[in-house]
Protein backbone atom coordinates (compact mmCIF):
# COMPACT_ATOMS: atom_id res chain seq x y z
CA UNK A 1 0.00 0.00 0.00
CA UNK A 2 3.32 2.52 1.37
CA UNK A 3 4.67 1.82 -1.84
CA UNK A 4 1.42 2.67 -4.48
CA UNK A 5 1.02 6.14 -1.94
CA UNK A 6 4.47 6.81 -3.06
CA UNK A 7 4.56 5.90 -6.67
CA UNK A 8 1.26 8.41 -6.73
CA UNK A 9 3.00 10.94 -4.89
CA UNK A 10 5.93 10.65 -7.23
CA UNK A 11 3.91 10.80 -10.45
CA UNK A 12 2.56 13.62 -9.26
CA UNK A 13 5.53 15.44 -8.29
CA UNK A 14 5.62 17.57 -11.23
CA UNK A 15 6.15 20.44 -9.96
CA UNK A 16 3.08 22.24 -8.62
CA UNK A 17 2.56 26.01 -8.17
CA UNK A 18 6.14 27.85 -7.78
CA UNK A 19 8.30 24.84 -7.84
CA UNK A 20 9.37 24.17 -10.89
CA UNK A 21 12.76 25.15 -11.35
CA UNK A 22 14.69 25.36 -14.38
CA UNK A 23 18.37 23.65 -13.61
CA UNK A 24 21.02 25.30 -14.50
CA UNK A 25 25.27 25.21 -13.69
CA UNK A 26 27.50 22.80 -13.77
CA UNK A 27 25.04 20.57 -10.85
CA UNK A 28 21.85 21.63 -8.57
CA UNK A 29 22.09 21.06 -4.92
CA UNK A 30 19.05 21.06 -2.76
CA UNK A 31 18.87 22.21 0.77
CA UNK A 32 16.73 19.22 2.92
CA UNK A 33 15.57 20.43 6.21
CA UNK A 34 12.35 20.65 8.54
CA UNK A 35 10.91 24.68 8.41
CA UNK A 36 12.88 26.77 10.46
CA UNK A 37 16.59 25.10 10.36
CA UNK A 38 18.39 28.16 8.82
CA UNK A 39 18.30 26.92 4.78
CA UNK A 40 17.25 30.23 3.67
CA UNK A 41 20.46 31.51 5.77
CA UNK A 42 22.84 29.30 4.51
CA UNK A 43 21.74 29.96 1.03
CA UNK A 44 22.09 33.32 1.59
CA UNK A 45 25.91 32.77 2.74
CA UNK A 46 26.60 30.15 -0.19
CA UNK A 47 25.51 32.20 -2.99
CA UNK A 48 24.62 36.39 -1.82
CA UNK A 49 20.91 35.50 -3.07
CA UNK A 50 17.96 37.03 -0.73
CA UNK A 51 15.74 34.32 0.20
CA UNK A 52 13.26 35.12 3.13
CA UNK A 53 14.43 35.16 6.48
CA UNK A 54 12.39 34.57 9.58
CA UNK A 55 12.32 33.24 12.69
CA UNK A 56 9.77 31.55 12.03
CA UNK A 57 8.36 28.55 10.31
CA UNK A 58 7.37 28.02 6.70
CA UNK A 59 8.88 31.24 5.35
CA UNK A 60 9.69 29.73 2.33
CA UNK A 61 6.86 29.17 -0.02
CA UNK A 62 7.98 28.67 -3.16
CA UNK A 63 11.98 26.85 -4.23
CA UNK A 64 14.41 29.97 -3.95
CA UNK A 65 17.17 29.28 -6.53
CA UNK A 66 20.96 30.65 -5.76
CA UNK A 67 23.64 30.68 -7.95
CA UNK A 68 27.21 29.67 -5.79
CA UNK A 69 30.81 29.53 -8.04
CA UNK A 70 33.04 27.78 -6.76
CA UNK A 71 36.79 26.51 -7.84
CA UNK A 72 35.34 27.57 -11.11
CA UNK A 73 32.11 25.44 -10.84
CA UNK A 74 28.63 27.06 -10.83
CA UNK A 75 26.05 25.15 -8.85
CA UNK A 76 22.75 25.87 -8.52
CA UNK A 77 21.54 25.52 -5.34
CA UNK A 78 17.85 25.41 -4.18
CA UNK A 79 16.05 26.60 -0.95
CA UNK A 80 12.80 24.41 -0.64
CA UNK A 81 9.81 24.53 1.66
CA UNK A 82 10.87 23.04 4.63
CA UNK A 83 9.99 18.84 4.40
CA UNK A 84 7.49 17.66 7.24
CA UNK A 85 6.90 14.50 8.32
CA UNK A 86 4.75 12.95 5.89
CA UNK A 87 5.94 14.94 2.59
CA UNK A 88 6.96 11.27 0.63
CA UNK A 89 2.68 10.58 1.15
CA UNK A 90 2.13 14.70 -0.05
CA UNK A 91 1.68 16.16 3.25
CA UNK A 92 2.01 19.71 3.23
CA UNK A 93 3.51 20.58 -0.52
CA UNK A 94 5.23 17.17 0.07
CA UNK A 95 4.72 15.90 -2.96
CA UNK A 96 5.87 19.14 -5.47
CA UNK A 97 8.90 19.77 -2.36
CA UNK A 98 9.94 15.72 -3.11
CA UNK A 99 9.85 16.39 -7.00
CA UNK A 100 12.45 19.16 -6.40
CA UNK A 101 14.68 16.96 -4.79
CA UNK A 102 14.39 14.16 -6.74
CA UNK A 103 15.61 16.21 -9.69
CA UNK A 104 18.89 17.27 -7.69
CA UNK A 105 22.72 16.39 -8.33
CA UNK A 106 23.53 16.53 -4.53
CA UNK A 107 21.20 16.77 -1.15
CA UNK A 108 22.59 18.95 1.65
CA UNK A 109 20.48 17.53 4.86
CA UNK A 110 20.21 20.45 7.28
CA UNK A 111 19.17 20.05 10.69
CA UNK A 112 20.01 21.93 13.97
CA UNK A 113 21.86 21.51 16.88
CA UNK A 114 19.03 21.22 18.81
CA UNK A 115 17.21 18.91 16.95
CA UNK A 116 19.77 16.52 15.00
CA UNK A 117 17.72 13.85 15.21
CA UNK A 118 15.50 15.14 12.91
CA UNK A 119 18.08 13.54 10.70
CA UNK A 120 16.39 9.86 10.92
CA UNK A 121 13.05 11.55 9.87
CA UNK A 122 14.22 13.27 6.68
CA UNK A 123 15.99 10.32 5.76
CA UNK A 124 13.21 8.13 6.26
CA UNK A 125 11.07 11.06 4.06
CA UNK A 126 13.95 10.59 1.26
CA UNK A 127 13.69 7.19 1.54
CA UNK A 128 10.23 6.43 1.05
CA UNK A 129 10.19 8.70 -1.77
CA UNK A 130 12.24 6.66 -3.78
CA UNK A 131 15.37 8.48 -2.97
CA UNK A 132 18.62 6.53 -2.20
CA UNK A 133 21.00 8.30 -0.65
CA UNK A 134 25.01 7.65 -1.26
CA UNK A 135 24.09 4.43 -2.64
CA UNK A 136 25.59 3.03 -5.49
CA UNK A 137 22.63 2.26 -7.81
CA UNK A 138 22.41 -1.83 -7.68
CA UNK A 139 23.57 -3.54 -10.88
CA UNK A 140 20.39 -5.23 -12.07
CA UNK A 141 19.16 -5.62 -15.80
CA UNK A 142 15.47 -6.78 -15.80
CA UNK A 143 14.04 -7.23 -19.49
CA UNK A 144 10.57 -8.60 -19.19
CA UNK A 145 9.38 -11.49 -21.75
CA UNK A 146 6.11 -12.96 -22.84
CA UNK A 147 6.44 -16.31 -21.72
CA UNK A 148 9.16 -18.83 -20.25
CA UNK A 149 8.96 -17.22 -16.01
CA UNK A 150 11.25 -15.57 -14.26
CA UNK A 151 14.78 -16.46 -15.49
CA UNK A 152 17.84 -15.43 -12.94
CA UNK A 153 21.37 -15.29 -13.70
CA UNK A 154 24.11 -13.88 -11.29
CA UNK A 155 27.76 -12.91 -12.10
CA UNK A 156 29.75 -13.27 -9.07
CA UNK A 157 28.28 -14.63 -5.29
CA UNK A 158 24.13 -13.60 -4.61
CA UNK A 159 22.91 -14.53 -1.18
CA UNK A 160 19.83 -14.08 -2.39
CA UNK A 161 17.98 -17.36 -3.65
CA UNK A 162 16.04 -17.98 -7.14
CA UNK A 163 12.67 -18.61 -5.05
CA UNK A 164 13.37 -15.12 -2.93
CA UNK A 165 13.51 -13.17 -6.07
CA UNK A 166 10.45 -15.29 -7.97
CA UNK A 167 8.46 -14.84 -5.11
CA UNK A 168 9.06 -10.91 -5.08
CA UNK A 169 8.54 -10.44 -8.88
CA UNK A 170 5.31 -12.88 -8.10
CA UNK A 171 3.97 -10.33 -5.88
CA UNK A 172 4.13 -7.31 -7.71
CA UNK A 173 2.18 -9.38 -10.51
CA UNK A 174 5.67 -9.87 -12.96
CA UNK A 175 5.37 -13.47 -14.36
CA UNK A 176 7.94 -13.69 -17.19
CA UNK A 177 11.07 -11.84 -17.15
CA UNK A 178 15.30 -12.03 -17.56
CA UNK A 179 16.94 -10.74 -14.91
CA UNK A 180 20.91 -10.70 -14.61
CA UNK A 181 22.08 -9.39 -11.64
CA UNK A 182 25.90 -8.48 -11.18
CA UNK A 183 27.25 -8.75 -7.94
CA UNK A 184 25.31 -8.91 -4.90
CA UNK A 185 22.20 -7.45 -4.32
CA UNK A 186 19.91 -7.18 -1.04
CA UNK A 187 16.02 -8.15 -1.35
CA UNK A 188 15.47 -3.92 -1.34
CA UNK A 189 17.79 -3.34 -4.09
CA UNK A 190 16.03 -6.09 -6.17
CA UNK A 191 12.20 -4.42 -5.20
CA UNK A 192 13.96 -0.98 -6.08
CA UNK A 193 15.15 -2.19 -9.39
CA UNK A 194 11.85 -3.84 -10.28
CA UNK A 195 10.02 -0.32 -9.41
CA UNK A 196 12.61 1.34 -11.27
CA UNK A 197 11.64 4.87 -10.09
CA UNK A 198 14.46 5.04 -7.84
CA UNK A 199 16.70 7.98 -7.96
CA UNK A 200 20.57 7.55 -6.41
CA UNK A 201 21.67 10.99 -5.12
CA UNK A 202 25.29 11.51 -2.99
CA UNK A 203 24.32 13.97 0.19
CA UNK A 204 25.87 15.17 3.16
CA UNK A 205 24.66 16.32 6.09
CA UNK A 206 24.79 19.51 8.32
CA UNK A 207 24.06 20.42 11.44
CA UNK A 208 23.43 24.84 11.58
CA UNK A 209 23.95 27.05 14.77
CA UNK A 210 26.56 25.34 16.37
CA UNK A 211 27.53 28.78 17.67
CA UNK A 212 24.77 28.19 20.38
CA UNK A 213 26.60 25.37 21.53
CA UNK A 214 29.33 24.28 23.80
CA UNK A 215 32.41 22.64 22.02
CA UNK A 216 31.59 19.33 23.95
CA UNK A 217 27.88 19.32 23.06
CA UNK A 218 29.01 19.36 19.33
CA UNK A 219 31.53 16.28 19.46
CA UNK A 220 28.53 14.49 20.90
CA UNK A 221 26.48 15.10 18.10
CA UNK A 222 29.23 14.54 15.55
CA UNK A 223 29.79 11.27 16.98
CA UNK A 224 26.22 10.33 17.18
CA UNK A 225 25.24 11.23 13.50
CA UNK A 226 28.82 9.71 12.46
CA UNK A 227 28.09 6.27 14.36
CA UNK A 228 24.46 6.03 12.68
CA UNK A 229 24.92 6.98 9.50
CA UNK A 230 28.63 6.62 9.04
CA UNK A 231 28.67 10.22 7.43
CA UNK A 232 30.65 12.96 8.69
CA UNK A 233 28.45 16.02 9.25
CA UNK A 234 29.45 19.23 8.41
CA UNK A 235 29.13 21.75 11.65
CA UNK A 236 28.51 24.68 10.58
CA UNK A 237 26.93 28.32 11.68
CA UNK A 238 25.34 30.08 8.68
CA UNK A 239 24.33 32.78 10.71
CA UNK A 240 28.06 33.76 11.74
CA UNK A 241 29.22 32.58 8.39
CA UNK A 242 31.48 29.83 10.20
CA UNK A 243 32.66 26.72 8.05
CA UNK A 244 30.54 28.24 5.60
CA UNK A 245 34.34 28.06 3.18
CA UNK A 246 34.77 24.26 3.97
CA UNK A 247 30.85 23.49 3.62
CA UNK A 248 32.13 25.17 -0.48
CA UNK A 249 34.70 22.57 -0.77
CA UNK A 250 32.42 19.53 0.59
CA UNK A 251 29.74 20.58 -1.55
CA UNK A 252 32.23 20.91 -4.84
CA UNK A 253 34.19 17.26 -3.67
CA UNK A 254 31.01 15.44 -3.01
CA UNK A 255 29.85 16.69 -6.69
CA UNK A 256 32.47 14.85 -8.27
CA UNK A 257 33.57 17.90 -10.57
CA UNK A 258 36.81 17.54 -12.54
CA UNK A 259 38.30 20.25 -14.94
CA UNK A 260 38.94 19.65 -18.99
CA UNK A 261 40.36 22.07 -21.33
CA UNK A 262 38.94 23.01 -24.86
CA UNK A 263 41.62 23.57 -27.56
CA UNK A 264 39.81 24.35 -30.65
CA UNK A 265 41.31 22.88 -34.27
CA UNK A 266 44.56 24.50 -34.94
CA UNK A 267 44.28 27.05 -32.24
CA UNK A 268 46.15 27.09 -28.98
CA UNK A 269 44.36 25.87 -25.93
CA UNK A 270 42.41 27.41 -23.26
CA UNK A 271 44.11 26.64 -19.87
CA UNK A 272 42.52 29.63 -18.16
CA UNK A 273 39.26 28.50 -18.81
CA UNK A 274 38.43 25.12 -17.85
CA UNK A 275 34.87 23.20 -18.71
CA UNK A 276 34.10 21.51 -15.58
CA UNK A 277 32.23 18.31 -15.89
CA UNK A 278 31.00 15.67 -13.56
CA UNK A 279 33.40 12.74 -12.76
CA UNK A 280 32.68 9.77 -15.48
CA UNK A 281 31.42 12.13 -18.60
CA UNK A 282 32.54 11.46 -21.69
CA UNK A 283 32.56 13.28 -24.82
CA UNK A 284 29.12 12.94 -25.60
CA UNK A 285 28.57 14.57 -22.02
CA UNK A 286 30.93 17.48 -23.26
CA UNK A 287 29.22 18.27 -26.68
CA UNK A 288 26.09 19.05 -24.60
CA UNK A 289 27.28 21.11 -22.44
CA UNK A 290 28.68 23.30 -25.66
CA UNK A 291 26.27 23.22 -27.31
CA UNK A 292 22.82 21.44 -28.25
CA UNK A 293 24.07 20.50 -31.95
CA UNK A 294 27.03 19.15 -31.43
CA UNK A 295 26.29 15.54 -30.82
CA UNK A 296 23.87 15.52 -33.99
CA UNK A 297 26.79 17.29 -36.18
CA UNK A 298 29.83 15.35 -34.11
CA UNK A 299 32.66 13.51 -36.41
CA UNK A 300 35.05 12.73 -33.98
CA UNK A 301 37.31 14.32 -31.12
CA UNK A 302 40.93 13.84 -30.10
CA UNK A 303 42.26 14.03 -27.03
CA UNK A 304 45.17 14.66 -24.67
CA UNK A 305 45.64 13.48 -21.47
CA UNK A 306 45.12 10.64 -18.59
CA UNK A 307 42.09 8.95 -20.89
CA UNK A 308 44.14 8.03 -23.86
CA UNK A 309 47.16 6.10 -24.55
CA UNK A 310 48.64 8.19 -27.09
CA UNK A 311 48.69 11.93 -27.30
CA UNK A 312 45.92 13.34 -30.05
CA UNK A 313 44.04 10.38 -29.65
CA UNK A 314 40.99 9.88 -32.20
CA UNK A 315 37.99 8.96 -30.49
CA UNK A 316 33.94 9.18 -30.60
CA UNK A 317 31.05 10.20 -28.37
CA UNK A 318 31.70 7.51 -25.32
CA UNK A 319 35.18 8.00 -24.58
CA UNK A 320 35.38 8.84 -20.73
CA UNK A 321 37.52 11.55 -19.62
CA UNK A 322 39.75 12.19 -17.02
CA UNK A 323 40.86 14.90 -14.88
CA UNK A 324 43.35 17.54 -17.04
CA UNK A 325 42.29 16.24 -20.48
CA UNK A 326 42.31 18.47 -23.57
CA UNK A 327 40.10 18.20 -26.17
CA UNK A 328 39.25 18.78 -29.69
CA UNK A 329 36.47 18.50 -30.82
CA UNK A 330 35.79 18.12 -34.48
CA UNK A 331 32.15 18.69 -35.81
CA UNK A 332 30.53 19.01 -39.40
CA UNK A 333 29.74 22.77 -40.56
Amino acid sequence: MKDEAVARAMRSAGGGEGYSVKKSGDATVVLVGFPSTGKSTLLNKLTGTKSEVAAYAFTTLTVVPGAMEHKGAKIQILDIPGLIAGAAMGKGRGKEVIGVVRGADMIVILVDVFNSSHVDVLMKELYDAGIRINTAKPDITIKKTSHGGIRVSSVGTLDLDTDEIRSIFAENKMMNADILIRGNATQEEVIDAMLGNRIYVPAIIAVNKIDLIEESQRMDIVRDLKSRFSMDPAMISAHTGYHVEQMKDRIYDTLGFMRVYLKPQSEAADLEEPLIIRTGSTIEDVCRKLHRDFVDRFRYARVWGHSVKHPGQRVGLPHHLKEGDLITIIIEH
